[in-house]
């Protein structure tokens, strides 16, 4: 029998004659299955399916069955059931062969099989759950709370649901300080909004407080996950607020600096008694909000008697800086890792592009640059550029390659390009408007900097990041949308900066993790001139704590960090630094870009492999074909020439993609592979046309049937081999003005006359290698 079988006839009617049928899902999706790069090509994994679970109440799973069929022991699905239950965070675990059942119980540890007749009732198992776990009445209340929901909010992914649950039995059970660590784009505000309707909810708590540090996370909160809520939502305003009458809302949200202001006064004190709120929620707690000196601190520290959550993507441990000092051990991870492992998480993979002076330039001796300025004589390196001295063809070279991968992929890729300064934002900003001027000009906001000091700019932030509005395309920034801001359409991220903080490394690979399948955007590209992707290799890649103990993001030369020779001293910079940066043109620097590797991560930030794209395809069409003329033998021998291009696109090769990467999208896919795999010199299919014209092809037909051939001839020219193979190309132009495909057939005595021609046709495109 199959294990289908067996569910059917065995298992299913022994758990159902026990529990409550609106208690027990089954084939429940766990995860969406991870989505894997292969080459340029995406496909997903199977999702991770429970074959039962058996819940509690609607939020609350307690136990996982796992079947096997008859040819195998009670016990053998128990591994992974343990598994299973352990990611979904249950008490109990089952498998089931049809004979009988085997269980783990995770809160005693203890295992045993028992009869088909003996599984236990909803009743036994919540009432051996309650006590095994000890839960408190106060607790009971918490739990029995449902989760929002309507027809436009989804419920919780598994992960989600056990953070929320989590979080509101630590609650319930008294815990004052928590912190929650889930990853960037796993939805933490989402989860948020659930704590806190449960928490209303079940009366645990009346007056709450989100606090972050930008306007942009305030008004997100509020317009998309707690839009449920928004009629007991007040956005604190210390200008307009009267404190006779804010106190009448349930939900606050507020940025800090509105609470403390710039001058340090305590806005909150004047508005707030300190025990008026009983939960605090403290997003993105990483940025500074548990340093002593902080304004946050000083926030948690006067509402000190509120439970208090922090919510972060990359806590932080360093010398001056402990949110977990603070919050406590996370209650509960949920890692980049295991969001690409669950296919919730786009992955990613990295081209790596060096140019010729990544490693050093040196200027000559005596050399000016533009302004006439001679030129301090060191080695200058890729920490140098754009910090220290400008060198106008290297902005021109990273813009141009930017420009050539949106070509050959999709021009309206929204993408964002980490540039060192708002500086070298602009410039970048103004390279690449002139290498996309037909974009340009059907609408100016296709590339706009956007930077803390562009006020027009950060007026288009909220455009930039919209799943439904097409421009801006492309931002260059400096340090504004490395955290925070929600693009979740980003497609293409370019690293043009130094960057030496892990922190901000993770925040910047999380502005793409957003998957929007819907949309088309499947995973995402990392573009990166100046070797930071080299952090892949930091043990702490994704890692629970981040050691950080000087860094300063801002300055590669380390000016303003204490000064490791004399504790407590700031390193002052030199009193030339700050002058004018030399500013080298084309004539001073011509800079090519002499290296591209393409690499894929596994989720652990482990380098799968990395190879340049071109001995990638190399590798892969001579281990296909072995000899020049095998593969000319079954190209000529393929009916369809498209069925190899099929074969190469299940290998990972996009021929479009790389003969644009190449400048060589005018040659012939057999000449491209010819050229790559066998080092053959490659003609354009214009050239290819021509040799047959001068051969005089067509001098053997007339009429209708010869302007048939010649208009082939030119679509293959334009478009290529696998568009004239197929007959529906009668039904375009120009052939639809000759008649009907039958009728065209008609000139050269039918359908089978038509298709000889067409390979006489191919057979003298490709004349010169066949014979």
């Amino acid at each position: 029998m199959s294990e289908e079988d067996i569910k059917l006839q065995y298992i299913t009617p022994s758990i159902t004659s026990k529990w409550n049928r609106a208690k027990i899902t089954m084939e429940t999706r766990i995860t969406d299955g991870k989505i894997n790069l292969k080459g340029n090509f995406v496909f997903r994994e199977k999702p991770k399916r429970a074959d039962y679970v058996l819940y509690l109440s609607a939020n609350n799973p307690i136990a996982i069955v796992e079947a096997k069929d008859n040819t195998h022991s009670i016990s053998h699905g128990l591994q992974q059931a343990i598994a299973y239950a352990k990611m979904l965070d249950l008490p109990f675990a089952y498998s089931s062969n049809g004979d009988g059942f085997a269980e783990h119980d995770f809160l005693t540890g203890q295992e045993r099989e028992f009869g088909l007749d003996e599984f236990p009732t909803e009743q036994e198992l919540i009432e051996r759950y309650k006590k095994e776990s000890g839960i408190t009445p106060q607790q009971e209340v918490a739990i029995e709370q449902p989760y929002y929901s309507s027809q436009n909010t989804y419920p919780p992914r598994y992960y989600q649901r056990i953070a929320i649950n989590r979080t509101v039995d630590a609650i319930a059970r008294g815990q004052q300080r928590l912190l929650l660590v889930m990853a960037t784009g796993t939805g933490k505000t989402y989860t948020a909004f659930q704590i806190v309707y449960r928490m209303l909810q079940s009366g645990l708590k009346r007056k709450i407080l989100y606090l972050a540090d930008r306007n942009i996370l305030v008004d997100q909160s509020i317009q998309q996950d707690f839009a449920p809520l928004e009629k007991v939502i007040h956005k604190i305003n210390v200008t307009k607020d009267d404190k006779s009458t804010i106190t009448s809302h349930e939900v606050y949200f507020s940025l800090y600096q509105q609470l403390v202001g710039d001058d340090d006064k305590e806005h909150f004190s004047e508005l707030f008694l300190p025990d008026f709120f009983d939960l605090i929620i403290v997003d993105e707690c990483h940025r500074g909000s548990a340093k002593e000196e902080s304004r946050w601190r000083r926030i948690l520290e006067y509402f000190k008697s509120a439970t208090q959550i922090g919510m972060t993507a990359t806590p932080k441990e360093t010398k001056y800086i402990s949110n977990l000092s603070y919050f406590g051990e996370p209650i509960y991870t949920y890692s980049l890792k295991e969001g690409i492992e669950d296919g919730f998480l786009a992955p990613f993979k990295v081209i790596n592009i060096m140019t010729d002076i990544g490693e050093g330039w040196r200027p000559r001796k005596g050399q000016r640059d533009i302004n006439g300025m001679e030129i301090p004589d060191r080695i200058y390196t890729s920490s140098d550029y754009d910090y220290n001295i400008i060198i106008e063809d290297r902005i021109q070279q990273v813009a141009e390659e930017i420009t050539k991968y949106l070509k050959s992929t999709d021009r309206m890729a929204k993408t964002i390009v980490f540039c060192a300064s708002e500086d070298a934002a602009l410039r970048m900003r103004n390279a690449l408007a002139n290498l996309n001027q037909d974009m340009m000009q059907q609408n100016p906001d296709y590339v706009v900097r956007i930077t803390g000091g562009d006020d027009y700019g950060k007026s288009k932030l909220k455009y930039f990041i919209s799943v439904a509005e097409p421009y801006p395309v492309i931002a260059t920034t400096s340090k504004l949308l490395s955290t925070g801001a929600d693009c979740k359409m980003t497609k293409l991220i370019v690293l043009d900066e130094m960057i030496g903080s892990m922190t901000e490394f993770k925040q910047i690979i999380g502005r793409g993790t957003r998957l929007r399948e819907k949309e088309g955007k499947t995973h995402f590209v990392v573009m990166d001139f100046r070797n930071v992707t080299r952090l892949f290799a930091d043990p702490d890649w994704d890692g629970p704590i981040e050691m950080d103990e000087n860094y300063h993001p801002k300055d590669p030369n380390g000016y303003g960090k204490a000064d490791p020779v004399q504790p407590g001293v700031i390193k002052e910079p030199p009193a030339s630094y700050g002058i004018q940066k030399p500013i080298v043109d084309r004539n001073g620097c011509k800079v090519q870009i002499i290296h591209k590797t393409v690499s894929v991560y596994d989720t652990n930030g482990k380098l799968l492999r990395q190879e340049s794209i071109v001995d990638y395809t190399k590798e892969n069409i001579q281990g296909e074909y072995a000899s020049l003329d095998n593969f000319i033998r079954q190209w000529s021998a393929h009916e369809k020439k498209e069925e190899i291009r099929d074969l190469l696109h299940d290998r990972g090769i996009d021929l479009e993609l790389l003969k644009a990467d190449q400048n060589m999208s005018d040659v012939d896919d057999f000449d491209f592979i010819c050229h790559v795999a066998f080092d053959k010199k490659p003609l354009t299919r214009k050239e290819r046309a021509n040799n047959v014209k001068k051969r005089d092809f067509f001098s053997k037909y007339s009429g209708v049937a010869r302007e048939v051939l010649e208009a082939l001839l030119d679509k293959y020219m334009n478009t290529g081999i696998y568009e004239i193979e197929k007959t529906e190309i009668l039904k375009l132009d120009p052939f639809f003005k000759l008649g009907k495909p039958a009728k065209i057939a008609g000139y050269f005595g039918g359908k089978q006359g038509y298709l000889k021609a067409v390979k006489e046709l191919e057979k003298a495109i490709y004349e010169e290698v066949v014979s």
